[in-house]
């Protein structure tokens, strides 16, 4: 019983054991291939795994076929990788050192389909000096040249930090078209999604500069040629610059407020160009930008009424939370923009999040409208200065010119009442000994 039961963890076993060393060996070729001067020379037969002299004897008498299974799948596999090896090793050859820009074209075409199937293969090939020729190709006015360096440097971003940096210090983003009017919409959204790519970099250590970027990725976004998706893929670039703070001033300089406010009005870009606009806001420049915009608060609050779009509002709502915030002037605007119904359908039908939002936002409208309806409506509190006397004035000066101002008040009152009275009134006697009686009783009741 014991010896079936070893069987059978040793079969369930190797198979992984088997594909880990496959994997070893594969990667172990590729390292000679690059170290090595013959690396064209195949490799012996003493190279292979030899099954039969690695595992017990009982293990291959039970499992026989698993084990041919395996030898199959090893030399297959080698045979593949051999081909992978032997592929990488002409195309880095061609684009180094190709006779003609066709066949670099190809060579480039042959690097981006190899690191698409591996992120090894990627790793490996940013260090053999491709990325460097590829960023210069990216600039050239041949299309189908322009079109396969860039494709391989998509590639090649994807997934490896190391890459990344190799083309940006290769002059990638000095490299960009200055005119996006002699790009057709694939071109653009190439290089949208190569900057999209790139762009996470600015949550990195690595010193990425937006001044060369912003330019580019505003041109296709305001472009009105540019596909619903090339400019999802820029927003996507847009926000990740924005995730520091350091670049608001760059964005907000080159317009990109306006852009993403003009854009959130699209349901399908609003999410994106909101969230955006959520990294500006809470910036001084970004805030100031937006308070200036004529957009505001109307585009925002048009968003609040999407009720199948609960994220939108909810961005919507929070920006409009950092705007109103300390903001008298923004309120008032707010207000005359007719927030209040809208707010009120929001906390009713809304998100939870969105919710909570629009309940605040109603809180101080509300706070706001009590302190205006204050002063009209019952007794004055008068106010006093802080460590002062209870009953003492802020200023007495002050204090004494309202009085006087008060009393002329009244008597100018009681004066136009008296003569009203006095004409219609059929009685005789002096009216001016009567009025100025009245006056100067009235004036000995008042409280001051």
């Amino acid at each position: 019983m014991s010896d079936s039961n070893s069987t059978a963890t040793s079969s369930s076993a190797s198979p992984i054991w088997l594909y880990s060393y496959i994997k070893l060996r594969f990667f172990n070729r590729i390292r000679r291939f690059l170290l090595s001067k013959n690396a064209r020379k195949r490799p012996t037969p003493s190279d292979h795994f030899d099954t039969s002299s690695s595992r017990p004897a009982k293990v291959i008498s039970n499992n026989n076929e698993a084990t041919m299974a395996g030898q199959v799948l090893e030399k297959q596999s080698g045979d593949d990788h051999e081909d992978d090896v032997l592929g990488l090793q002409r195309a880095v050859k061609k684009l180094h050192f190709g006779v003609c820009w066709e066949e670099r074209e190809l060579a480039a075409m042959e690097i981006g389909t190899l690191a698409k199937e591996d992120v090894k293969v990627r790793k490996l090939v940013g260090g053999l000096g491709v990325i460097p020729v590829l960023v210069s190709m990216a600039a050239s006015e041949v299309v189908s040249r322009r079109r396969a360096a860039v494709s391989a440097l998509i590639e090649l971003a994807n997934g490896t930090y190391t890459n990344k940096a190799l083309m940006a210090e290769a002059g990638i983003f000095s490299k960009l078209p200055k005119d996006i009017n002699i790009l057709d919409d694939p071109t653009r959204h190439q290089f949208a999604e190569l900057l999209f790519l790139l762009s996470s970099l600015a949550n990195t250590q690595f010193p990425l500069s937006s001044l060369e970027t912003l330019p580019f990725l505003v041109g296709i976004i305001e472009s009105g040629t540019s596909s619903i998706e090339t400019k999802e893929t820029c927003l996507g670039a847009l926000y990740n610059l924005s995730t520091m703070l350091e670049n608001a001033g760059n964005l907000v300089s080159n317009g990109v407020v306006e852009a993403l406010l003009n854009l959130s009005s699209i349901k399908e870009l609003s999410e994106k160009a909101l969230a955006t606009l959520g990294n500006l806001v809470v910036t001084l420049m970004g805030k100031k930008a937006m308070e200036n915009s004529a957009a505001v608060p109307e585009s925002l609050i048009e968003i609040l009424t999407w009720e199948d779009k609960p994220k939108c509002q909810e961005l919507s709502s929070y920006i409009l939370m950092i705007l109103a915030h300390q903001s008298s002037d923004q309120r008032v605007k707010m207000a005359n923009s007719g927030i209040v119904p809208v707010l009120l359908e929001v906390a009713l039908l809304g998100s939870s999040l969105a919710q909570k939002r629009a309940l605040k936002l109603l809180q101080w409208f509300k706070d706001e409208r009590q302190a205006k309806m204050g002063p009209h409506s019952g007794p004055q509190t008068a106010r006093f200065a802080i460590g002062s006397p209870l009953g003492s004035p802020v200023n007495p000066r002050e204090a004494q010119q309202g009085k006087k101002m008060m009393k002329n008040l009244v008597k100018q009152s009681l004066y136009k009442n008296m003569e009203m009275i006095t004409r219609r009134a059929s009685a005789s006697g002096d009216s001016s000994k009567l009025k100025s009686l009245i006056i100067s009783t009235s004036s000995k009741s008042l409280p001051y």
